[in-house]
């Protein structure tokens, strides 16, 4: 492998990687944990709101195939780079909107760097790592973005709370920043692929298994999205916690979800297909919980550390994506997070659904399992799918 500088550094790489995913992790969820501040700023209720959570995802489903077929022939240590400072100027006009229509639109410009990136950044990731180790490797990245829901959110919320949420937005511009000049510095100097193309990359949506590794996160990852959303909401107004606790159960939540990613990641490095099967379960039985824990902190807490746990599914599902994308690595990984965000679309939407119905806070618990359970249908078409090919393999080495 040819590279302009003397030697890489794995640390070094993974830990400017993993900036990003904090950075990105900040914005993302820290956006839902000030949902009710920024809605009564910008005069709309909150189901009206969760429209903003909406439009960030559905920028990170429209930017993350168009800009890794766009970016193709780059190297990836300069897409990394510019995805980071346009993270950087969406995040701070964000901080800057008069009004929800601008909130709304600087929402999905914000959101258009982060597939792309996540996508690129877990392949760079697995190119420093060894073979046996690429799981962890991928999940070393989405690690960044954990910790950002223990430290970064909650800190958001505080400063959201105390400031203003308008400061939560800037402090994201800032970390967006320090990620474009880390990566620039300590990212692999390696050329872009002489071979990779525009129509290379779409070959990855010719193939079966890749729509349908896609589709278990699209849904399956949705009822997180969906209780998250408006857990601060359900706090607030069902179990009457104080807003001093809204950055402790956040925090909680993200501690859940460092400690999913760490432990599916190793499950994955063991056995891939049934990870993924038994995150989802999990999934299903966590929010299966959430109605019934509403009513008191002491019961909230732990199954809001259980539903974060679920967030493992990220990493373990990118892992399968390279598995199964041939060439089209690139295109392949950042649709990964237009999945993930279908999700965090799909779900804030149909909670909020099912709160302006009339059917109140827990509802997006009930939602949350019917999606994860969705989720779980096509993980078991999948999962014949890929015996299926097995055996085909093995017939074909015995004749």
């Amino acid at each position: 492998m040819t590279t302009d500088s003397p030697k890489i550094h794995p640390g070094l790489v993974l830990l400017a990687l993993a900036l990003g995913g904090f950075a990105i992790g900040t914005t993302e969820f820290a956006s839902m944990s000030l949902l009710p501040y920024f809605a009564k700023d910008l005069g709309v209720d909150a189901p009206t709101a969760g429209h903003a959570i909406s439009a960030y995802a559905m920028g990170v489903v429209v930017g993350a195939p168009v800009i890794a077929v766009a970016a193709a022939r780059l190297p990836r240590r300069v897409i990394l780079t510019v995805l980071m400072a346009v993270f950087a100027v969406g995040n701070l006009l964000s901080a800057l909107a008069p009004n929800f229509g601008w909130m709304i639109a600087f929402r999905f410009f914000s959101g258009l760097p982060h597939g792309a990136y996540f996508g690129v950044a877990a392949l760079v990731a697995a190119s420093v790592s060894p073979p046996d180790k690429r799981a962890r490797s991928v999940a070393m990245v989405m690690i960044g973005l954990t910790i950002a829901t223990i430290i970064g959110v909650p800190m958001a919320n505080v400063v959201g709370q105390w400031i203003g949420w308008r400061w939560g937005f800037v402090i994201v511009a800032a970390l967006a920043s320090l990620t474009a000049l880390s990566v620039w510095l300590y990212a692999p100097r390696v050329p872009a692929d002489a071979k990779a193309s525009p129509l290379r990359e779409l070959s990855a949506l010719a193939k079966g298994r890749v729509w349908l590794t896609l589709a278990i996160g699209a849904i399956g990852f949705g009822g997180m999205f969906c209780v998250y959303t408006y857990l601060a909401d359900t706090m607030l107004a069902v179990t009457h916690a104080s807003p001093a606790a809204l950055p402790v159960v956040l925090a909680v939540f993200g501690a859940g979800m460092t400690v999913g990613t760490l432990v599916c990641a190793w499950a994955a490095d063991r056995a891939l297909m049934p990870a993924i099967g038994a995150i989802l379960l999990w999934s299903a039985g966590a929010l299966a919980l959430y109605p019934l824990a509403i009513g008191s902190l002491w019961t909230l807490i732990p199954v809001v550390f259980l539903i974060g746990c679920g967030g493992g599914l990220g990493a373990v599902l990118q892992t399968r994506l390279m598995d199964v994308a041939g060439e089209a690595q690139t295109l392949a990984a950042a649709l990964n997070h237009s999945a993930f965000n279908t999700a965090n679309a799909l779900g804030p939407w149909l909670g909020g659904l099912a709160i302006a119905a009339g059917y109140g806070w827990a509802s997006t618990g009930w939602v949350g399992v019917a999606l994860a359970l969705g989720g779980f249908m096509i993980w078991i078409v999948a999962a014949l799918d890929a015996r299926q090919q097995r055996q085909r393999l093995t017939l074909a080495a015995a004749e």
